[in-house]
């Protein structure tokens, strides 16, 4: 699996459009969506392993929830799964849930993003339950991987980004608005 430092890879995915417009029909509802989209922002990239499941749903839901959140840190969210634009979109017509999510949801039907990234399933051959923090320059920040039947915490991502923003050391379960540790003021308690 890449992770930190690394460069997110190159690529180039058809995705169901996010908000009301995904929903509108095809051609409509279909959008590209490359490494280059966004260009200068954070990137939120989260992978789950299949559509019309049980957890991937309220994970979906919970980043969408987050949205408002990820845009006001100028990041974006893109969620995928190797499942095609056709398949994601009529899970969201039919899903309350993720029927108005207000991001892209990209279609790695060839596979291709998710075995650059190293993060398919060995044995179901489906995205894990991944996610990486990239920075504006593409470069990997944060990475995470759950297997297949354990969901994640959107909120703890919201947290990791607010950390990195900061370029500050950030202790453990730091929280925005907590202070930072100072190196120089650790080495003279130390002395």
């Amino acid at each position: 699996m890449l992770t930190v430092g690394d460069k997110f890879p190159s690529f180039t995915l058809s995705a169901v459009k996010g908000g009301p417009d995904g929903l509108g029909g095809p051609g409509v509802s279909f959008t590209e969506v490359s490494n280059e989209t966004d260009a200068g922002k954070w990137k939120i990239f989260f992978f789950w392993p299949k559509d019309f499941t049980f957890i991937c749903p309220t994970e979906i839901a919970a980043f969408g929830k987050l949205s408002g959140e990820f845009a006001d840190r100028d990041a974006v969210i893109y969620g995928g799964s190797t499942d095609g634009e056709f398949v994601h979109l009529n899970w969201r017509k039919y899903n309350d849930d993720i029927r108005d999510l207000p991001f892209p949801m990209l279609a790695d039907t060839k596979r291709e993003l998710c075995e650059a990234l190293g993060i398919l399933d060995k044995d179901a051959g489906v995205a894990l339950r991944a996610t990486f923090i990239v920075d504006p320059d593409g470069t990997i920040q944060w990475a995470s991987a759950n297997g297949l039947n354990v969901g994640r915490n959107p909120q703890e991502v919201v947290r990791v980004l607010d950390a990195l923003q900061t370029d500050e050391l950030c202790p453990c379960n730091w929280t925005k608005g907590a202070e930072t540790l100072a190196p120089q003021e650790l080495f003279e308690k130390a002395a």
